[in-house]
């Protein structure tokens, strides 16, 4: 569907989080992504960025007429403040934000919100229902939390890293800035457990993510393992160590399939549309156990049978099977799929010269408050006059602070 362009003060009287006013510190992924996801559901959002290059996510990847489409995810639904922060006028124009606001999201290195006299006990001190959400590399606190960390140095600390190869390989990256993503999700989650809280009690808190923590949260049985036996859990490729039948197997047109055959009913039918009725009758494989026992013999009977077979010949089977299985997906693949399109995964949005730009849709979904693309990506400082009006600002005090370089924008 397409969305109109500018922002109108009525967009954001829908979703669940409508009526809720967020700031926004900080910049590139970690912070904004947060503050993106509470926009995406009604709340007010309005993004404080320095004047001049603004956040350098605006300039990430790939640009559309000078300005990175990425952005047009990340910052939808917000506005843009052009503010200097290293200026003290700015700091106190912070604290007035501040002292309405609901939620204030950072992400900058621990002390550099202590440094412009914007620490947390002094916010809820002029505003003692603030709810304030720090993402950092390591944390606020422990010997670690002064070093610079980004998502990269969080995953392999964190353990992933480590897992992301194929044997005796160099580890791999998972692609996209995972880190800064799982932090920025803990993040949300403690924003709105902090609002529960606050519904209860009137007081505000600190939520304190480290990107390291919220990879190490989605490590599954990682530490568990090594603590009962010693074990440490090293790369396996596209197989799920410990659980099997689960890999990707190469098709005779040269793509992937991958399937997931773990279950133990799913297992037997499995065996039974590649022919191995006596794997599928077996004691010894009717469980996890005795399946991961036997897990090269296995993939080898399932890796000989796809090989016979295109991608689409597999999975057709497979379907009919009732067996989950899938393949790999490009961008161009997402694009073109219709479960994505009738999900409204793909929304394509009306840029301000006129050509349409497909960006990915709301999760999750809510049924009776859901999430929406109310208003485009804002230019920097685009809603800086605004904001200051909002906090009672003369158009000669806007106008002063523009000509000192401390706001910028209209």
């Amino acid at each position: 569907m397409s969305m109109s362009v500018p922002f109108t003060p009525e967009a954001n009287t829908t979703g669940p989080l409508a009526g809720l006013k967020v700031l926004e510190m900080g910049q590139l992924i970690a912070g904004p992504f947060a503050a993106k996801t509470l926009a995406d559901f009604g709340a007010d959002v309005i993004k404080i960025e320095p004047p001049g290059a603004g956040d350098p996510l605006r300039k990430w990847r790939l640009l559309k007429d000078g300005t990175s489409v990425w952005w047009q995810v990340q910052s939808r639904n917000k506005r843009s403040l052009a503010l200097d922060l290293k200026s003290p006028e700015a700091q106190d124009i912070v604290r007035k934000l501040a002292l309405d606001a609901d939620v204030l999201v950072e992400n900058f290195r621990p002390g550099a919100m202590e440094g412009w006299g914007l620490a947390p006990d002094e916010l809820l001190a002029l505003n003692p229902r603030l709810i304030m959400l720090r993402i950092s590399g390591y944390g606020q606190t422990g010997p670690y939390r002064d070093k610079p960390g980004f998502g990269v140095v969080a995953e392999a600390m964190g353990g992933l890293r480590h897992l992301t190869a194929e044997p005796g390989r160099v580890p791999v990256r998972v692609g996209v800035s995972i880190g800064d993503t799982l932090a920025a999700l803990h993040g949300v989650i403690g924003i709105l457990m902090a609002l529960h809280h606050r519904h209860a009690t009137g007081k505000g808190q600190v939520i304190d993510v480290a990107l390291y923590e919220a990879v190490f949260n989605c490590m599954e049985s990682l530490l568990p393992e090594y603590s009962a036996f010693g074990a440490v859990r090293g790369p396996a490729g596209s197989a799920l160590p410990g659980i099997a039948p689960s890999n990707a197997y190469r098709c005779g047109d040269g793509a992937y399939a991958l399937i997931a055959g773990n279950g133990d009913s799913i297992f037997k039918r499995l065996m039974a549309v590649i022919g191995e009725n006596a794997m599928a009758a077996a004691p010894s494989l009717a469980d996890n156990t005795g399946r991961v026992a036997r897990v090269e013999e296995i993939d080898t009977a399932i890796g000989a049978w796809t090989a016979k077979r295109t991608v689409e010949e597999v999975l057709a089977a497979l379907d009919r099977a009732d067996v989950p299985a899938g393949r790999i997906y490009t961008v161009a693949d997402i694009a073109a799929d219709p479960h994505y399109r009738a999900r409204d995964m793909l929304q394509d949005v009306l840029m301000k010269d006129g050509s349409t730009l497909t960006v990915p849709g709301i999760v999750p979904k809510l049924s009776a408050t859901p999430g929406g693309h109310r208003h485009n990506a804002p230019a920097l400082g685009q809603d800086t006059d605004a904001v200051l009006r909002e906090l009672g600002l003369s158009a000669a005090q806007i106008q002063g602070l523009r000509d000192k370089g401390i706001v910028a924008g209209g």
